[in-house]
């Protein structure tokens, strides 16, 4: 019998091939071991770590592997093409986006509270700090814990006339990115004299590497105060100062404040919104959105297949391990809206 070319049907033929791409993809996947590898926010590490794990359990031939070695780095490593994803606490700006082409997609997974954790001696918790307070410790106009602006929100504490030391992050970090960005929202005088952004020149205090770094100079030098994220402070049993916030209430960091915060944001197509100074009476002053950096397309069909696959485990199962490591569950709006633009990624 013989064939003219008329007789085939292109359209289908396509379809078969595109099938037939999808179908290799899958079996490279199921056939071959997986390492992706992946840096960046501190602040998500020990949510990211379980995922890792846990995901490693349910897909052995995927290895994830994660650094938590803050934003700046992460966002350099990824845009250097070291990592196969990065992580951070503040979307990519469009300059860092121009310099991969594009080639990158921001997905919020998790989101969580930056407290104000301190280590003052005789005051395991209860401590208010109003706006004028908090900014004045961190520009060093409030210099001792007896000092009027914060005893007169705490009548009832003995505050002792002890030094306070503030406690900053070293590297650049998207934790600080965000917790300036409130502080200069809140203070024209902290945004002329410090400013905001991942890494920023401090006019008093220590420096920790870290939110793990920072936790552990605030737990062993008296007098402390730094702002870490939310879980590192209840998992390590620290006290955290109720903050003052646009309406004039203290709210107490916890879960339910921090969604609180989070639940009005309406996310724009990119996904990328920042939460500087929120105004519902309810709402914990300071909380945050976390990315993870993927590549739009990726030159090995296999990693991009289990990239998607880690990222899907996160964003359904994964948000079960997010409260109880001191993090906050995505809405269920949102967690739709971040898959959709997950399945684009090839």
């Amino acid at each position: 019998m013989r064939y003219r070319l008329k007789d085939f049907k292109i359209p289908q033929m396509k379809s078969r091939l595109t099938f037939a791409a999808a179908f290799l993809a899958m079996m490279a996947l199921a056939s071959a071991e997986v390492t992706l590898n992946g840096s960046g926010a501190s602040f998500p590490a020990p949510l990211y770590l379980r995922w890792a794990s846990d995901f490693h359990k349910a897909s052995p031939e995927v290895t994830v592997n994660y650094q938590g070695v803050g934003s700046g780095a992460g966002v350099r490593s990824f845009l250097d093409g070291i990592t196969d994803f990065g992580a951070s606490d503040v979307a990519m700006t469009d300059s860092e986006i121009a310099k991969v082409g594009g080639n990158v997609l921001m997905l919020p997974v998790t989101a969580g509270a930056i407290v104000l954790a301190y280590n003052v001696p005789g005051i395991s918790g209860g401590l208010k700090l109003s706006r004028e307070a908090y900014v004045g410790i961190l520009l060093g106009t409030v210099k001792t814990w007896n000092d009027p602006v914060i005893s007169g929100k705490n009548p009832d504490a003995k505050l002792p006339n002890l030094p306070v030391t503030v406690v900053f992050r070293a590297d650049g970090s998207g934790t600080t990115a965000v917790f300036t960005a409130h502080a200069a929202a809140v203070s024209p005088d902290f945004a002329t004299k410090v400013g905001s952004g991942k890494s920023v020149t401090w006019p008093v205090g220590v420096a920790g590497k870290g939110n793990d770094g920072m936790t552990t100079l605030i737990k062993q030098t008296p007098g402390a105060i730094g702002y870490i994220e939310y879980g590192y402070a209840v998992n390590n049993g620290m006290s955290m100062a109720a903050l003052e916030n646009k309406s004039g209430q203290f709210i107490s960091p916890t879960i339910e404040s921090g969604a609180a915060t989070l639940a009005s944001v309406q996310l724009p197509e990119n996904l990328r919104a920042f939460i500087t100074d929120p105004a519902g009476a309810s709402d914990y002053p300071i909380a945050t959105f976390t990315w993870l950096l993927l590549r739009k397309t990726y030159p090995d069909a296999a990693k991009a297949a289990a990239v998607k696959s880690f990222v899907s485990y996160g964003l359904t199962k994964g948000q079960e391990d997010a409260p109880t490591l001191g993090y906050i569950r995505l809405p269920e709006s949102l967690v739709d809206k971040t898959k959709a633009a997950l399945a684009t990624v090839q």
